[in-house]
């Protein structure tokens, strides 16, 4: 229902036109935000008798992944959370929230570098060495990453600008961006997919489409092996209750989504050839989106090294009783069953 919901008002209001405008810095991101907000999407994992939906964790996964095929230029899944996490303990303002990877003193000011939708955000949450941190971005100062088109920026404020500070819960907000991310990211990998293959199909060469090559079904056959691997990863971060995403399935998760973004991108466009690095085609939106949000939050490498800590602490026999435990802290049997057999390798079969 959520799904077929929010993707109803994506293919109204987040056309490859609307995303272009918003990161080109000329068009107004309210008619998009307003749609999605006043439909109560930002308040999904919010408890009824706070006026949200309710939601399950597991069930925001498949919205996170509609966002991500629409490339979505907004911070809405950021918001999405930070919500979630400040919900509990004080009145949630109104406005684009983000997650920021860091916080640091230096010299008289806070800094929030590398911020993801920095120059868009009008709230920034993050880590404040444990507690979470809540400043406004009216009173900050946004300094552009220099990278055309990218809402990526870093942060500052004055060290006495007003903040709220929660004791104790500032570690949720790095897991909870490695998840999300790694929903968007695999809801782009299947779009990029689903482009590459129908232009494969499409592009004839020698008087036959370039899809029956057998170099070109190679590629595509990998790319279609990361992409449900990807999906798979993703999906089970968002497993398991206590409403907020566990460390070790949203560290895998993160992990695997940024190693197949790499992959998937490049052979999305290596496939498409000169045509998939020109400004008018759309597949660039979804890329550099795929990118950006594979360094978002920490890439592959820092996740792998978070779960290598755990796996060398944990003293099992092999790597594979490791990940097999940790997965089951987040799932019981049934949904492991199901997981194992779930909708994003069928809807890839369905798609070849």
């Amino acid at each position: 229902m959520f799904v077929e919901a929010i993707e109803r008002i994506l293919k109204d209001q987040c056309s490859p036109a609307v995303i272009r405008s918003i990161e080109g810095g000329g068009g107004s991101s309210s008619v998009l935000w307003n749609s999605i907000a006043d439909a109560g999407f930002l308040d999904l994992l919010m408890p009824d008798e706070m006026g949200g939906a309710g939601l399950d964790l597991a069930d925001l996964y498949p919205v996170l992944a509609v966002l991500g095929r629409y490339a979505i230029p907004l911070p809405i899944a950021q918001s999405i959370a930070a919500r979630a996490l400040l919900a509990p303990h004080t009145v949630v303002p109104t406005g684009l929230f983000t997650l920021a990877p860091s916080c640091h003193r230096i010299g008289e000011r806070i800094v929030c570098s590398l911020t993801p939708f920095g120059m868009l955000a009008d709230h920034v949450l993050v880590d404040d060495d444990g507690c979470l941190l809540m400043l406004a971005c009216a009173n900050a100062e946004r300094t552009h990453t220099g990278v055309p088109r990218s809402q990526v920026a870093t942060l500052s404020w004055p060290k006495d600008a007003p903040a709220l500070s929660i004791v104790g819960q500032g570690a949720a907000v790095q897991t909870f961006a490695a998840a999300i991310y790694a929903g968007l990211i695999s809801g782009a990998l299947f779009r990029v997919f689903e482009m590459t293959l129908q232009y494969a199909n499409d592009r004839s060469q020698f008087g036959k489409s370039i899809g029956k090559f057998q170099a070109i079904q190679h590629q595509i056959s990998v790319m279609a092996e990361h992409v449900a691997a990807a999906s798979i990863a993703a999906e089970a971060a968002f497993q398991g209750g206590g409403g907020l995403p566990q460390l070790l399935p949203s560290a895998m998760a993160k992990a695997r989504t940024g190693e197949a973004a790499i992959l998937v991108a490049s052979i999305a466009h290596a496939v498409h050839g000169a045509i998939g690095v020109t400004e008018e085609y759309d597949l660039q939106l979804l890329t550099r989106r795929l990118h950006e949000w594979r360094m978002a939050h920490g890439s592959e490498d820092y996740w792998n090294a978070v779960v290598g800590r755990h796996v060398l602490a944990s003293q099992l026999p092999t790597v594979t009783d490791f990940v097999r435990l940790a997965n089951q802290e987040a799932l019981n049997v049934k949904e492991a069953a199901l997981l194992a057999t779930s909708s994003p390798i069928s809807r890839l079969k369905g798609l070849a």
